[in-house]
C-alpha cells in the first residue's frame, strides 16, 4: 500500500508542474481513499469484531478496497470541483490504481490476510499459515488488476475510450469483486451476500453514471482537457 503511495505521490508531483491543483487532487483522492477504505470495512465486518480482545488492533488495520475506490472516486470529483479543474485525471487513475492494488496485494500474501473460501485441496488451492487449503483470492485479484492494468495502457495507446478509462475500471473491478466475493472468506451479513458485494454495487453505478455523464459531455463537445496533452 505505501509502495503504492509512494508511486502516485512521484508521479503526481511530476505532473503538478504542468497545473499545481493536480496534487491537491491526488491528496484529496488519498484522503477520500483511507476514509472510504474505513468506512466500508466497518460497516462490512469491522463491527463483529467489537468482542474481540483485539479488537482496537483489528478495527485500526482493517481497510477496503472497495471503500477506497468509492471514497476516492467521490473526494475527487469534489476537490476538482471545488478547485475549479477540469482536466481529466481518470486516465491516470485507471493504471496508478490497478499498480497500487497489486502491490498492496502482494503485501496480502505475504502476511496471509484477505484469505478464499476452505476447499478441497487441488493444484490452484494455497494453504494458510494452518495448512488448510484455500481457494486462491488474493493471487487472482493480482492477476485480476494486472490483466485491466494492461488493458488500461492498451485503450491509451490505441486512444480508445479516453476519458473513460477509470469508469471502465470501476465497472470492471465491481463486477469482478462481487462474483468473487462468494469464493472469498468475508462474513456474510445480508443472506448469502457480504457487505462487500453492497460497496461492489456501489461502485458498478458509480462508474455506469460517470461514463454515462462523460458520454455525454462528449457529445455536447464540453470534454474537459487532458492532463497529458
Amino acid at each position: 500500500m505505501l509502495g503504492g503511495i509512494f508511486a502516485g505521490i512521484v508521479f503526481w508531483s511530476r505532473m503538478a508542474r504542468r497545473d499545481e491543483r493536480l496534487f491537491m487532487v491526488y491528496i484529496s483522492a488519498l484522503v477520500g481513499a483511507f476514509l472510504g477504505a474505513k468506512l466500508v470495512y466497518l460497516g462490512a465486518e469491522g463491527w463483529l469484531h467489537w468482542r474481540d480482545p483485539n479488537r482496537w488492533l483489528v478495527l485500526a488495520t482493517g481497510k477496503s478496497i472497495t471503500g477506497a475506490l468509492i471514497g476516492g472516486y467521490g473526494a475527487v470529483e469534489i476537490s476538482k470541483r471545488l478547485l475549479k479543474c477540469d482536466a481529466i485525471t481518470g486516465d491516470w487513475f485507471a493504471v496508478l490504481v490497478p499498480f497500487g492494488i497489486m502491490l498492496g496485494r502482494a503485501g496480502c500474501f505475504l502476511t496471509g490476510c484477505c484469505l478464499g473460501r476452505v476447499c478441497e485441496p487441488s493444484w490452484y488451492t494455497l494453504n494458510d499459515a494452518n495448512g488448510v487449503p484455500r481457494w486462491p483470492a488474493v493471487p487472482l485479484e493480482f492477476l485480476f488488476n494486472a490483466m485491466m492494468l494492461f488493458v488500461a495502457l492498451l485503450l491509451r495507446w490505441g486512444k480508445v475510450a479516453p476519458g473513460q478509462l477509470f469508469h471502465i475500471y470501476l465497472v470492471a473491478y465491481g463486477l469482478f469483486r462481487f462474483f468473487h466475493e462468494f469464493l472469498r472468506d468475508t462474513p456474510r451479513i445480508i443472506g448469502p451476500f457480504s457487505g462487500y458485494q453492497l460497496a461492489s454495487v456501489g461502485l458498478v453505478a458509480l462508474g455506469m453514471l460517470g461514463y454515462l455523464r462523460r458520454q455525454k459531455a462528449m457529445q455536447k463537445g464540453k470534454l474537459p482537457h487532458y492532463t497529458h496533452s
